[in-house]
């Protein structure tokens, strides 16, 4: 028996029930029969279909544009562009200088894709012997281009990032598992950071039309040190409590005995002198000198308008390292400061100064290879004012200036720190004779040359 339903739109359902006697019982199955025919879903797998393949040519356009843009190079181009221009304006003008020119190019163009088949198999290290430097050397570096291949590779080149430069090295036909070997010189004749890498390998044609470069992830930092001079440990023959020699300031617990008196409510005990106390029948305890132990400060002026010339920041810089060096050597307690650059829009209401490491005499230089002078860096008495304020205990101020800085400015500098500081202005000026003077509270050291420094100071120190 058959029960039928009405039908509809877009479905048709038939139920169907069967009925099966058995010698036990009846058995009665139903099966259901349903036939889909949607406009709405096949308009839906037509969209999502379109939208794949509109996805897959926008994948495969993209990536033929990049391979493009990374492939021809700019000769490439120019011979692209006479082929697209020329051969077009020949054919349809008839001239057959233009037909020709065109061919050409197209010949080119031909010519030069055989030669990015495959891929170079090339295992590729570059190595610098040593990763800091004195400015004014050179380093070698060694590049090792090995076979990794079991066949023969075509003569190809690696190209050496140096700087802002570049260095090409040739690479022969290698046989399998051939190794070669190229030192590249690396200049380090001024200071600063040189980034040396990454290594690129570099497969092009003989007239560089098409070329692919596979980069190598290794980059070699190279620090340039600013060039350094040996000063005497008495570098100041300035300095008298350079391991700290009492004061005038009287402290109930210090080194340096001072004086007894008498015995007041909150005293320690163990401060109390009793020899005194059995003179005077009184309970009377010590009094001491504080003792400081004096603390170096170098302020180094990175605004440009404060130096004549490059080379004075160069000596400036190099005089500041000396000085550092030579106190971390020592042992002292040392603070170097410099200039922080402030934007022009907030100079009125920002002071920041940059606190270069002292930890070691290399993080000091370290860091003296990285700075650079700036138009937008505070004034030096702007930084001196600061120094005063962020560096405790200074007996002593090195300020390091160029030669644009007036007797009037440097006299003004003692003002900026308290009053038991001795500020020396060392003045940078190739142009003026070494000398030493006093300018009511500042002295000034003037030197011509980075030895200058050295000599002034020893003589001092005599």
């Amino acid at each position: 028996m058959s029960f039928h339903t009405e039908s509809r739109r877009a479905r048709t359902s038939t139920l169907t029930r069967t009925s099966t006697q058995s010698r036990y019982a009846t058995h009665t199955r139903y099966s259901t029969t349903r036939t889909n025919k949607s406009t709405t879903l096949t308009l839906v797998d037509a969209v999502v279909f379109w939208m794949r393949v509109s996805r897959t040519v926008r994948n495969g356009v993209k990536a033929s544009v990049e391979w493009v843009g990374e492939t021809v190079t700019a000769a490439g181009w120019v011979v692209v562009a006479t082929a697209i221009v020329l051969l077009p304006l020949g054919l349809i003008f008839g001239w057959t200088e233009l037909i020709v020119t065109g061919c050409v190019a197209v010949a080119l163009i031909l010519i030069s894709l055989p030669f990015l088949a495959g891929g170079r198999a090339y295992s590729v290290d570059f190595v610098l012997p040593v990763d800091r430097v004195v400015a004014g050397s050179e380093v070698l570096g060694t590049l090792t281009v090995t076979n990794v291949s079991k066949r023969l590779e075509l003569p190809g080149r690696v190209d050496v990032p140096i700087g802002k430069g570049l260095a090409d090295v040739y690479v022969p036909l290698l046989r399998a598992g051939q190794v070669h070997e190229e030192y590249v010189r690396v200049p380090a004749y001024r200071r600063g950071v040189i980034d040396v890498g990454p290594v690129t390998t570099v497969r092009s044609d003989p007239l560089g039309v098409l070329g692919r470069s596979r980069p190598w992830a290794d980059v070699n930092r190279l620090f340039v040190h600013p060039v350094t001079v040996s000063i005497p440990s008495t570098s100041a023959g300035f300095v008298r409590d350079l391991e700290g020699n009492p004061t005038s300031d009287i402290v109930d617990s210090d080194i340096s005995f001072h004086a007894v008196r008498e015995y007041a409510p909150g005293d320690g005990q163990r401060h109390i002198h009793w020899k005194s106390t059995a003179k005077t029948g009184k309970l009377m305890v010590r009094q001491f000198e504080e003792s400081r132990r004096s603390r170096l400060a170098i302020v180094l002026s990175l605004n440009a308008a404060e130096y004549a010339s490059e080379d004075e920041f160069e000596m400036a810089v190099s005089a500041a390292g000396s000085l550092g060096v030579r106190a971390i050597r020592d042992g002292r307690d040392l603070a170097v400061v410099a200039s922080e650059e402030i934007p022009d829009i907030v100079r009125s209401s920002i002071r920041s100064v940059r606190s270069l490491s002292v930890v070691s005499t290399r993080t000091l230089l370290d860091d003296l290879t990285a700075i650079e002078t700036s138009p937008h860096a505070m004034h030096v008495e702007d930084v001196c004012v600061l120094a005063a304020q962020v560096v405790p205990d200074i007996s002593i101020a090195f300020v390091v200036c160029g030669s644009a800085m007036t007797a009037r400015r440097l006299q003004a500098l003692t003002l900026k720190f308290a009053g038991h500081v001795q500020v020396v202005a060392v003045l940078c000026n190739p142009n003026e004779q070494p000398s030493f003077r006093d300018l009511t509270g500042t002295s000034v050291l003037t030197i011509g040359v980075l030895d200058d420094f050295r000599a002034l100071l020893s003589r001092r120190a005599a």
